[in-house]
């Protein structure tokens, strides 16, 4: 008898914004958003990653966010551990300029499992 495969994790990547973003001269986000959109592009492509959604909150939220509520918001299904830790690690390898991602950006992960769907939706 096979054992049956482990399910994901359902992750949910909390992402802040730092002050050093905020501390960039007028115009001198762009490069931390061309870092961002890689970072996005390379978590979309992480083997073991399955993106189930995000939600930006920019629009309602100006300055820093150190903790909760973040920026924004990444849900997933995640295979395991270590892939949790190799997304939550683009903020070290992404770029930008001389910097890595994270001099600018934060994620914190948490992670579970899903809850029950009601039968009333099945």
């Amino acid at each position: 008898m096979s054992a049956s495969p482990e399910p994901p994790l359902r992750v949910l990547f909390c992402i802040g914004v730092n002050q050093n973003f905020f501390d960039l001269p007028t115009g001198g986000s762009k490069i931390v958003w061309d870092g961002f959109t890689s970072m996005l592009t390379q978590l979309y492509g992480l083997p073991g990653v399955t993106v189930l959604g995000t939600v930006d909150d920019d629009q309602h939220m100006v300055g820093p966010s150190d903790s909760w509520p973040w920026t924004c918001y990444v849900l997933a299904d995640v295979v395991d551990q270590p892939a949790v830790a190799a997304a939550c690690n683009l903020f070290r390898t992404v770029q930008v300029g001389e910097h890595g991602l994270w001099r600018y950006m934060k994620i914190e992960a948490r992670v579970g499992r899903p809850l029950p769907e009601p039968e009333a939706t099945r």
